[in-house]
C-alpha cells in the first residue's frame, strides 16, 4: 500500500478519534499494524505515566513519526494474527496500554486493548 504524500497529510491532520476509524478500517483491510523497531520496540508514554505501544495502519505513518526520541527507529509490520495472540496479551500482563495512530503533532488515540481487539475483529467481519 504507497499512500502519496497529500491523502498522508491529510490523514496525519485529522483528529484522534478520526485517525483511529482510519487506523480500524486500513488495519483490518490490510491485515496488519506497524510499530516502530530499533533493537526494541518503540514504547510512548501517558500523561498519567503509563507505558503504551504505539501502532499505526501504514508504514508510511509510522516512518513520519520517527523523531526525536523514535529518531533511527524502522517500521516493522506486525499482522494481526500476531497482534491478537501475542502482543495484546504481553501489553495486558505488562498493563501497558497502545497508542493508536500518534502523529509528530498530537498524541494518539488510547483504546482499551479489549475496545481495540473488538473494533478491529468487527471490521474483518464486516468485510470479509
Amino acid at each position: 500500500m504507497r499512500i502519496d504524500d497529500k491523502k498522508r497529510e491529510a490523514v496525519l491532520a485529522l483528529p484522534g478519534p478520526k485517525r483511529y476509524s482510519h487506523f480500524i478500517k486500513v488495519a483490518a483491510d490490510q491485515r496488519r499494524v506497524w510499530g516502530l523497531f530499533s533493537d526494541g520496540w518503540a514504547m510512548a508514554g501517558t500523561d498519567e505515566g503509563r507505558h503504551a505501544f504505539p501502532l499505526w495502519p501504514a508504514a508510511e505513518y509510522a516512518l513520519s513519526s520517527a523523531l526525536e526520541e523514535w529518531e533511527g527507529y524502522e517500521p516493522r509490520e506486525i499482522d494481526l494474527n500476531t497482534l491478537f495472540e501475542v502482543l495484546l496479551p504481553r501489553l495486558r500482563e505488562a498493563g501497558d496500554l497502545v497508542a493508536v495512530f500518534p502523529t509528530p503533532l498530537q498524541k494518539g488515540v488510547f483504546p482499551d486493548l479489549g475496545v481495540l481487539e473488538e473494533d478491529l475483529r468487527r471490521e474483518l467481519d464486516r468485510i470479509e
